[in-house]
């Protein structure tokens, strides 16, 4: 037997990522997102609301960063989809986190993200449906605590945590299960 919830946007799981933007007084400023990804080769779209901070911030640079959390910042990084900077001018200091500028877009890099994204702007799009930014992905970040012995970023490592929209949970992630293009190809020879 299976139970209807009418329209929901349930999807497990969800991705929590974290956009780095400057403020107008080159402040920090934090936010946690679930609503977006990667959306080609070297793009990321973010689904926000136009309310935010972090917008405005975009719309101003030009850029951001997008980070994945680990569990160890958990407690952080909900905060920063807690708290709008729109009304606490010291969210990003009161986090005790810490970051510098990024070498190739204006926008900060949380030293305590294992995984960041340096993005420009590609195109915002205000659509009836929500607004979308689209970034070009300009360059990766990886600390080297979540690099296997080759040098190649060990997704285990980064100890990331999804979101989950049914119950408003977190979860860890990290355990592999399978090989991508491989697991399932003894399906194949049928």
């Amino acid at each position: 037997m299976a139970k209807n919830f009418g329209v929901q946007p349930y999807l497990f799981p969800m991705p929590t990522y974290m956009i780095g933007t400057y403020n107008e007084d080159d402040t920090v400023d934090v936010m946690m997102m679930a609503w977006g990804g990667i959306c080609a080769e070297d793009m990321v779209a973010l689904n926000l609301e136009a309310n935010h901070k972090t917008v405005a911030n975009i719309r101003a640079r030009k850029a951001f960063t997008l980070s994945v959390p680990g569990v160890d910042t958990l407690a952080e990084s909900d905060f920063f989809g807690i708290a709008t900077s729109n009304k606490m001018a010291d969210k990003f200091e009161r986090s005790g986190l810490h970051a510098v500028k990024s070498e190739q877009v204006d926008a900060p890099v949380v030293t305590e993200y294992p995984l960041t994204l340096e993005c420009e702007v590609a195109e915002i799009q205000d659509q009836p449906y929500g607004l979308r930014i689209l970034g070009k992905i300009v360059n990766v970040i990886a600390d080297d605590k979540i690099l296997d012995e080759a040098g190649k970023i060990d997704a285990g490592k980064i100890q990331a945590f999804a979101f989950d929209q049914m119950r408003n949970g977190y979860y860890a992630i990290g355990e592999k299960v399978g090989q991508a293009w491989h697991s399932g190809a003894g399906l194949m020879k049928k």
